[in-house]
């Protein structure tokens, strides 16, 4: 990706956010030592190329002079001489320094004291300069002065090191996504969803796998797209792929996608969901998706909904939130979360909290269904509870579009009929 497309992309208010914090410690040091030290203007800078960028500046009455946001050649001011050794870093009056006397920005400026140390971050690099500037000799000016400009440097330097560590750390996500999307490394495995009444098959769940090196779990790609900004286009690359696959399958058969309140409300589904398809789709959200605004979301689905598609809650009995989405959504489906599917036939408290749902679901008209099913006790217990349906490890593996479609002939879903509970391989 160019450093273009980078740069014209909108951080979200990432840099805003880090820029906001360290401004404001870096405005409260700068006036702190500047009034110290006696001077009139003491500025951050940041070096860029070959221009000193002044990224902070203390300068009350002198804004005329010197502000944030200016720049200035690194061959005009005193930064280059005193980093290589041609100029102190202490000067309590420049003038009596041959190399400062004899520079234009000494007289431009009208500088007589001055005061700089570099800014070193933590990888060792120098950032820029922490100075302080007078237009009067400051002949007090002593080495303790300077000792405490290094000590200020040094905790500048701290808090600059984790906002540029951070901005990297965010341009390097955003550069493995941008990957991602651009070099189709995202692909789509499917998982077997039945009713438990008669065994046939209801669906499948659509989910991501990624192709790149670093072999993480789908859920830190689909995190680290969302914090730079990215989530959505991501989720709706992954629907976009799912929904190229449904005319695999017979029409009665439908299709599964997780997705956040984001993606939802962004207004992209309408036309990544034709109309005529949006009976098969069931749309899920998570316990762990922050939601802020349920009206915003309630009505993003309206349409969705009135066409057909469903709605489903995740991880139903994992945490207070998946509770919260239950009652302001009156989704279609609560799947229950693996954390009360498992070894349910032996944990009365699992028992009773999965007991408890299915009697919400049965009262509210929404269907039950329980992911993570292992074992054929437990998938004989949830059915005993009277949960409709479920999807698991012992029910199917996430497979292939092609083996999934081989499954579909193979037991001869077309029909809808699945003729025995037992582990499903490709």
């Amino acid at each position: 990706m160019s450093a273009d497309k980078f740069d014209s992309f909108d951080l979200r208010g990432l840099t805003a956010a880090l820029d906001e914090q360290a401004e404001n410690s870096l405005k409260r040091t700068l006036e702190a030592i500047r009034v110290h030290l006696g001077m009139q203007v003491a500025y951050v800078s940041e070096f860029v190329g070959d221009q000193t960028h002044f990224r902070e500046v203390d300068a009350p009455g002198l804004e005329h002079v010197v502000k944030a946001g200016d720049s200035m050649p690194l061959d005009y001011v005193y930064c280059r001489h005193i980093l290589e050794g041609r100029l102190p870093e202490l000067m309590p009056d420049v003038l009596n320094e041959p190399v400062a006397a004899s520079m234009q920005f000494t007289h431009d400026l009208g500088v007589r004291a001055h005061i700089s140390v570099p800014i070193k971050l933590t990888d060792g690099s120098t950032y820029g300069m922490f100075c302080c500037v007078s237009t009067e000799p400051q002949p007090t000016l002593n080495q303790r002065d300077l000792r405490m400009m290094r000590a200020v440097a040094e905790l500048t330097s701290v808090l600059i090191s984790r906002e540029v560590e951070a901005t990297t750390e965010y341009r390097t996500n955003f550069e493995r996504i941008r990957r991602v999307l651009d070099n189709d490394e995202l692909s789509i495995v499917l998982q077997p969803i039945i009713q438990i009444a008669d065994h046939s098959l209801l669906g499948f769940e659509c989910l991501s796998r990624f192709s790149g090196a670093e072999q993480w779990t789908p859920d830190i790609w689909f995190k680290m797209a969302a914090s730079v900004g990215l989530g959505t286009e991501l989720e709706m690359q992954a629907i976009e792929k799912g929904m190229a696959l449904l005319d695999l399958f017979p029409a009665h058969l439908y299709l599964a996608f997780n997705l956040s309140p984001d993606t939802i409300t962004s207004g992209q589904l309408a036309k990544a969901i034709p109309k005529q398809a949006r009976r098969r789709v069931v749309l899920e959200i998570t316990e762990h998706a922050s939601v802020e605004d349920y009206g915003a979301l309630g009505g993003a689905l309206k349409d969705l909904r009135a066409h057909g598609v469903r709605l489903a809650v995740d991880d139903a009995g994992a945490g207070y939130a998946s509770l919260r989405h239950i009652l302001a959504l009156q989704p279609d489906i609560i799947k229950l979360d693996i954390s009360l599917t498992r070894n349910i036939q032996d944990d009365l408290a699992r028992h009773s909290l999965a007991a408890a749902l299915v009697h919400f679901g049965r009262d509210t008209k929404s269907q039950i269904l329980a992911e993570g099913v292992e074992t054929a006790a437990e998938l004989e217990s949830l059915r005993k509870l009277g949960v409709q349906s479920a999807q698991g490890y012992f029910l199917g593996r996430p497979m292939s579009p092609a083996d999934a479609r081989m499954l579909v002939q193979k037991f001869g879903l077309a029909q809808g009929t699945f003729p025995k509970v037992v582990p499903l391989t490709a």
